[in-house]
């Protein structure tokens, strides 16, 4: 039979980081292309007690129906947390508890674009988003990040050029994949260019609590006078992707059309993981787990650089970074990137092609993504000496 797929889904194609994936289950190969949290990181012990404890205590809460909106406990104290900690708080603001960030980028654009309007993404950026995005026919235009966040100058020509604008996405706090962080003089640059031509601000924030250096920048949420900032938040880098537990803090009338989104999806998120979260968060000393995580960063983060600055230097440079994850590499001018990935995987090495974060994959970029939170410190050495022997050889 010939099947006949839809518009939407035609042009839709895998995730370069997945199907690197393929060669990274080698287990002869070293992945520096995972975007995952480090082994060490997970609360296992605890998670296993809280877990055991609620279906002692409370099995049927765990195992039937819940509201969409998300388990009223979490959503409170997710509230509280984000108004005390980081003064996030509006009168005019709502939550939904989601299952994972994922799922807030495929509803937002769901909920606020329609085929053809124009969604302004960091370039480069985060391939799942851009693939959400890609799946309602939004046309993406792409503002380059420097050394301090999205180039606002340019960020301003694209508004002024592209018409139906719904939307600027962006990951101002250790950017995936450049590993930036947006200054704070740009971050209210960028929400003034938003109400200056009447625009959304969808701020994606997995990484900010793993700040392992530096100061800390407040969100763009925080300057929200007028209601044009959709914030994402997640447990998957903090407590554990696999729970798929994420939330989202919006204007009232988003959320609600973001609610009825999630009914005609998965109903409500998964409520014995939202149990989970709120048990270790608020009976456990959440804090000193976060410390924990960005003491295990700091050090693997300092290790993968310094491994850079060894082996790869002078021929593949990066911005140093201050948390998150990933390093952003970029080879020297006249070398194919394509080719190098391609001789790297020969090599035993995955690393992610910085095209597949952009928002048009047939350009060319220097770059390419590492992540080193996942490899082990023996991994982590071998790949990155492999990267720079081969890189020598080239040039």
């Amino acid at each position: 039979m010939e099947y006949v797929f839809s518009d939407r889904t035609n042009n839709l194609k895998p995730s370069a980081i997945r199907e690197i994936f393929k060669y990274a289950s080698d287990p002869t190969v070293v992945s520096l292309s995972a975007g995952n949290p480090s082994p060490d990181a997970f609360p296992v012990k605890e998670l296993e007690e809280i877990s055991a404890r609620l279906f002692k205590e409370n099995p049927i809460g765990l195992l039937q129906y819940s509201v969409t909106e998300g388990y009223t406990p979490l959503r409170e104290h997710i509230k509280k947390y984000m108004s005390e900690k980081y003064d996030i708080k509006s009168d005019g603001d709502d939550i939904i508890i989601t299952t994972g960030a994922q799922q807030i980028m495929d509803f937002s654009t769901k909920a606020l674009v329609n085929e053809g309007d124009v969604i302004i993404t960091e370039a480069p950026s985060f391939i799942g988003s851009l693939n959400s995005f890609r799946a309602y026919n939004a046309k993406l235009v792409g503002v380059p990040v420097e050394s301090d966040g999205m180039d606002t100058e340019l960020l301003e020509k694209a508004l002024k050029e592209n018409e139906n604008v719904r939307f600027i996405y962006t990951i101002p706090n250790f950017q995936n994949p450049s590993g930036v962080t947006m200054s704070y003089e740009k971050r209210k640059k960028l929400y003034e260019l938003a109400c200056k031509y009447n625009v959304l601000i969808l701020e994606d924030n997995p990484y900010g609590d793993l700040r392992y250096s530096g100061d800390f920048i407040p969100a763009i949420k925080t300057l929200d006078t007028e209601g044009r900032v959709i914030y994402a938040g997640s447990f998957s880098k903090v407590i554990s992707p696999g729970i798929r537990v994420a939330y989202v803090i919006a204007p009232k009338p988003i959320i609600q059309k973001l609610t009825v989104c999630k009914q005609g999806s998965d109903v409500h998120t998964n409520i014995w993981s939202q149990m989970l979260c709120y048990e270790f968060l608020t009976k456990y000393d959440f804090e000193a787990h976060l410390e924990k995580l960005r003491c295990i960063y700091r050090e693997k983060a300092k290790f993968a650089m310094d491994l850079l600055d060894r082996y790869c230097a002078p021929e593949i440079t990066y911005d140093k970074i201050d948390g998150g994850l990933f390093i952003w590499c970029k080879l020297p001018n006249g070398v194919d990137m394509q080719k190098y990935v391609k001789k790297a995987i020969e090599r035993k090495v995955c690393v992610v092609p910085g095209n597949a974060f952009l928002t048009d994959e047939s350009e060319t970029t220097n770059g390419f993504r590492i992540n080193f939170s996942t490899p082990t410190d023996e991994q982590l050495e071998k790949g990155i000496k492999a990267l720079g022997k081969l890189i020598k050889e080239i040039v």
